[in-house]
């Protein structure tokens, strides 16, 4: 394999300039989320210094992603697209600033950090399906596996710079500075949204309702494949991810120096993945990646609660990362290449609950299991029973790990309807 073959595939942003945009948008946003997604649980913390506290967030923001996620995907292939972009990237913002006003008061309060939580949390559900069915309409079907690698490179670009920064951040000005530059990065994107193409349903699309939402829901059941990729995704972000104690697992390795690190290293994996992603475009077995690739995770979670050193924590999560980001470039690049373009708005609302509500609960478990064992012991256990879990899957859906791209029939169906679409 040569050096180049290595490097990421470029083919999707020289193709398309509402790629380059929504690349271009999603990097200044990642990185404004990620300053508060630092602030906005170390102030918990502060506030009541519980990691119950900290893990009810996942709670909170279940209910709403469930209804909004959905709501959302129906939403996506009914309206035009961008316009639910860019209004939602306003409604973020303005969330942000409620927060900032909170952080400002002498006496910040807590329940509107809960309130906040669940309102991102709906936004972000309404948001995502047109986010992640306008790619499939914009890219090419051949370049899915490299749009995905290079969305994905940009998230951990975002990802490592804003948890680093907002660490130092927080530790030296507070949490107001957090929450100001959020709201600086949702103004810049709702401006660069502006710009994309109107993205129009089909002239027949129906309006959102349940009905449709149902239709479908009995589409993705129908399609073990597409079943797998959620199943695997829900199973190991809810035994395996252990976020929400970072702050008292720093505690445990007398490492709180390294709180920011500790959100940082799993991108820093993902990085050095995405930056040697040039061969994933010629893979063509996307389900092997998305098994082994959650398989991976499971195990350096696992690692990763185990060890007593905090450098050898934070090797284990930059590995945790690149398996994350493996099993992530199988999932989009099966939901892209396969689902027709009439449902892609409902099946992303799906998708949406698939590799959101997980993290969600998965929050919740660990916040829960490490008040019951201690918050190293919740982290070893949530990584073994996710590669049982990954294992029992592939067992109960053996079509994930033969899907091939090349021979699929509805991967080969949807390539003929975007080839039809642009002609």
């Amino acid at each position: 394999m040569s050096p180049s073959s290595l490097l990421p595939d470029l083919a999707p942003w020289r193709a398309s300039r509402d790629f380059r945009l929504l690349w271009t948008q999603g990097l200044v946003t990642y990185f404004a989320s990620a300053m508060a997604m630092i602030a906005l649980p170390l102030q918990i913390k502060d506030l009541t210094d519980s990691p119950l506290a900290v893990g009810a967030m996942g709670a909170v923001e279940l209910v709403p992603l469930v209804v909004f996620g959905l709501y959302g995907g129906a939403l996506a292939d009914a309206v035009d697209r961008r316009k639910v972009i860019v209004w939602t990237e306003a409604g973020l913002g303005a969330l942000a600033g409620l927060l900032l006003l909170n952080s400002l008061l002498p006496e910040p309060l807590l329940w509107p950090l809960y309130v906040v939580a669940a309102g991102v949390s709906a936004l972000a559900g309404l948001q995502r399906p047109a986010l992640d069915s306008l790619l499939a309409r914009i890219v090419p079907h051949e370049h899915q596996t490299a749009a995905a690698a290079l969305n994905s490179l940009r998230w951990q670009i975002g990802s490592i710079a804003g948890p680093s920064v907002a660490g130092l951040v927080v530790a030296l000005a507070g949490h107001a500075p957090g929450y100001a530059v959020t709201i600086a990065g949702f103004a810049v994107s709702v401006l660069m949204c502006r710009r994309l193409s109107p993205a129009p349903p089909a002239h027949d699309a129906e309006k959102p309702s349940l009905r449709g939402i149902a239709e479908g829901a009995r589409y993705a059941w129908s399609r073990p494949v597409l079943l797998g990729t959620y199943a695997i995704d829900l199973a190991a972000m809810f035994f395996a991810f252990p976020n929400a104690v970072f702050p008292f697992l720093a505690d445990d390795l007398d490492a709180e120096w390294a709180l920011g690190l500790m959100y940082a290293a799993g991108s820093v994996g993902s990085l050095v993945l995405g930056l040697t992603s040039g061969w994933t475009s010629k893979v063509r077995r996307h389900g092997l990646l998305v098994a082994g690739g959650a398989a991976a995770w499971g195990l350096a979670i696992a690692a990763a609660g185990w060890f007593g050193n905090v450098w050898l924590v934070l090797l284990c999560l930059a590995f945790a990362g690149a398996g994350d980001m493996l099993s992530g470039l199988g999932r989009s690049t099966i939901w892209n290449q396969t689902i027709p373009e009439e449902l892609r708005g409902r099946l992303a609302g799906i998708e949406v609950l698939s590799y959101s509500v997980g993290p969600q609960l998965g929050q919740l478990r660990a916040g829960v299991t490490a008040g019951w064992t201690g918050t190293r012991a919740a982290v070893w256990s949530g990584g073994v029973a996710c590669v049982a879990a990954v294992g029992l899957l592939c067992l109960a859906l053996p079509k994930l790990l033969t899907y091939d791209s090349e021979t699929d029939e509805d991967s080969l169906r949807r390539k003929a309807q975007q080839t039809a679409a642009v002609g």
